[in-house]
């Protein structure tokens, strides 16, 4: 009998605040005539160190990067501003292979010199200094999988970081105008990007 797990979460991205939303369901489902003993596979992900396998809803607060620009105040986000955030996935309690897919959304009205550009797949073994390659997102969807090494005694995923960056691009195939650079600073607050994650069980 085919066994699923699902994990959902939804984060909205600011200037100032990550807020990440989850809901997570699981379904375990044994039919025997006679009496049955099992161990169930452990299904258990952090999520920034917080378990989000816990409870059916949680929020977690992130504070996302913004580049240094010498002419550009700190913390704040203007034309040519760059940044990004983490996800940094702990999947050290999971016993099987599974999927996860991030839809990302900007929803900021009338940027479409907004973007969210790269991403990177940041290892536990990372040093500051490393060089990151940068991926491609495609359909506004970034997806991978981990797989389960059933080979070897005693396996256990790593965790790993998810590094998603986003910018105010500038340049020559810009579709934004100095004049609607100005009234979107003066009408919007907020960068805001949405990011909907599931994690799947690999079937």
């Amino acid at each position: 009998m085919k066994n699923k797990l699902k994990l959902l979460l939804a984060l909205i991205v600011s200037t100032f605040t990550i807020s990440l939303i989850s809901n997570t369901y699981s379904r375990y489902i044994v039919d025997a005539a006679s009496n049955l003993e099992m161990q169930f596979s452990k299904w258990q992900i952090l999520i920034n160190e917080n378990d989000i396998t816990d409870n059916n809803s949680s929020e977690i607060v992130l504070a996302p990067v913004l580049e240094k620009n010498e002419n550009i105040k700190a913390n704040t986000f203007a034309p040519t501003s760059k940044g990004y955030f983490d996800i940094l996935v702990d999947p050290t309690n999971v016993e099987l292979s599974f999927d996860y897919t991030i839809s990302l959304e900007l929803l900021n009205q009338d940027m479409p010199d907004l973007l969210i550009s790269n991403y990177s797949l940041i290892d536990s073994s990372y040093n500051e200094n490393d060089t990151l390659t940068l991926n491609n997102i495609e359909n506004n969807q970034i997806k991978g999988t981990l797989n389960y090494n059933t080979q070897e005694e005693n396996y256990s995923f790593e965790p790993f970081t998810i590094r998603i960056y986003f910018e105010w691009y500038e340049g020559e195939n810009e579709l934004m105008n100095d004049i609607s650079d100005t009234q979107v600073t003066n009408t919007q607050d907020n960068l805001q990007i949405k990011a909907n994650i599931q994690f799947t069980q690999k079937i």
